[in-house]
């Protein structure tokens, strides 16, 4: 039992390790000047495909952008515990599959809602 532990004492040290020497190293590389402290002008501006921004660089996203992200992320969600559910579908029974079937429903009902309210469209 105790190696098990010390397996896991090990990894988080690792871990550790990796995170402070990730600091440290930049840090270590600007004080022995590979790495310039200070920057120029020229370096210092935004670059954008080679040419030069026009117009604002701070632009405001529309919020539609976030609705696709979330429903992008519910099918996902909906494919992890999808896998795993079909993987094991012969071992879960019926009740395994009355309560995929209940998931789906909350899940189209959630679509449904969404679609009538007009967050699929594209506009």
């Amino acid at each position: 039992m105790l190696s098990e532990f010390s397996l896991i004492a090990l990894f988080i040290l690792i871990v550790l390790g990796f995170a402070t020497s990730l600091v440290l190293i930049p840090v270590a590389l600007r004080k022995l000047g590979i790495v310039p402290s200070q920057p120029s002008a020229v370096k210092s501006e935004p670059y954008e495909c080679g040419l030069e921004t026009t117009g604002p660089t701070w632009i405001q996203f529309k919020i539609r952008y976030y609705f696709y992200a979330l429903l992008l992320i519910s099918l996902d969600i909906t494919v992890v515990f999808l896998y795993p559910w079909a993987v094991e579908l012969t071992s879960l029974g019926p009740a395994g599959l009355i309560t995929i079937f209940i998931f789906l429903g909350i899940l189209a009902v959630g679509y449904l809602y969404a679609w009538r309210k007009g967050a699929l469209e594209w506009k």
